[in-house]
């Protein structure tokens, strides 16, 4: 039998796949150290004085009274790193369609560029922080250049062929999932590894730095330009180890899942299934979200952990592979801004725990029905 010989735009689609895999891994690896030593930070600018970590402390002690949270510390950490998640969720929902939409005008690779050197200096910000304000000041310049991940993949959006878009949105998903595996451990690692004389952060934030340098020098010399030039658009250390190592192995399973179901299945999904099995995703989200709120064992809690990671390997690549078939190809950056900002609009993060996954079970029945919709309107 002949060799079927790959034609120059499919070579071309699988180098710029290739490059955005591992550019949006580079990048995911840096956003995801941060996550299991987040309260212990809380917990090391709590005892600073800071002005600002106590003019925030105010706005959480009125929130934790009038929802009637119980005065303890656990749950103060838990809605002072929701105030503080909620915040840079906000500013990615706000920049993610601004930088989408100057992506359509002035290229995909620039905008790259500046989001990584803005993530760069949050990091290194966050690296040398002695002061709750200049971390806060970190955590704002890395909401605002954090869209970065919408431009992956208005990238990939930009690619010719829907089978390249869909294989490339799989990979996103598949970056997602190292992400969030590695991260987190080479977060907690890192931490653990620390002097008693040293800030117990900096290693992990210094890593970042480097992630994002070599991001940096990763794009600029191996990412093509995908936009079409003729289209333009406008406690004790003990108790502080055993807890960065819980959250490294939750976030392990996670991530584990996700690229179990993500390669073995999600992308085998047919595009003309993908509405249907995005449905029963997101169905699979209220058992998801009670077990996770309620649970109080960990059969509970890893039982919605899985249906979580089930739904998150499905939901996201395929619904950015149906987004990317919208808008025309001087829109595809404004049109994946706008579908990444709504997934960073996390406000909700803001009631605590058990509040939010019991809370937003429900809600999960208002995709399902909007999807049924687009169902319809696609068979007619």
């Amino acid at each position: 039998m002949a060799d079927v010989k790959s034609t120059p735009e499919e070579v071309r689609s699988s180098r710029v796949i290739r490059v955005v895999f591992l550019a949006l891994l580079l990048d995911l690896l840096g956003f995801t150290l941060i996550l299991p030593l987040l309260p212990s930070i809380l917990d090391h600018y709590s005892q600073t004085g800071d002005a600002v970590y106590q003019s925030l402390q105010s706005i959480v002690d009125w929130f934790r009274v009038a929802v009637g949270v119980p005065m303890e510390n656990k749950y103060n950490s838990v809605l002072f790193g929701g105030l503080i998640g909620s915040l840079y969720s906000m500013l990615q929902f706000l920049s993610s369609p601004i930088t989408g939409a100057l992506s359509d005008d002035y290229g995909r690779k620039p905008l790259l560029l500046l989001t990584t050197v803005g993530l760069m200096v949050s990091y290194l910000l966050w690296a040398f922080s002695r002061s709750f304000t200049v971390f806060l000041l970190s955590r704002v310049l890395g909401g605002i250049c954090k869209g970065n991940v919408s431009l992956c993949t208005a990238v990939v959006a930009d690619l010719p062929c829907p089978k390249a878009r869909n294989k490339g949105m799989a990979m996103i998903g598949v970056a997602f999932s190292l992400g969030f595996t590695l991260g987190p451990l080479m977060g907690a690692y890192f931490a653990l590894r620390v002097k008693d004389t040293e800030v117990f952060y900096q290693g992990p934030a210094g890593l970042a730095v480097l992630f994002s340098l070599a991001d940096l020098i990763f794009i600029f010399f191996m990412l093509p330009e995908t936009l079409q030039k003729f289209h333009c658009g406008l406690k004790n250390r003990q108790s502080t180890i055993r807890t960065h190592m819980q959250q490294g192995k939750m976030f392990f399973f996670i991530g584990i899942s996700m690229a179990v179901i993500q390669g073995g299945y999600a992308r085998r999904i047919k595009p003309e299934n993908q509405i249907h099995t995005v449905s029963l995703a997101i169905l699979s989200l209220i058992p998801a979200f009670l077990l996770i709120g309620m649970g109080r064992n960990l059969i509970m809690l890893y039982t919605g952990l899985f249906l979580y990671s089930f739904a998150a390997a499905i939901v996201v690549p395929c619904l950015s592979s149906q987004v990317s078939g919208h808008g025309t190809s001087s829109q595809k950056g404004t049109v994946m801004g706008i579908l990444r900002s709504l997934g960073a609009l996390a406000l909700y993060w803001l009631a605590g725990a058990d509040l939010c996954f019991i809370f937003s079970s429900v809600f999960f029945v208002i995709p399902i029905i909007l999807l049924s919709c687009l169902k319809r309107l696609k068979e007619e």
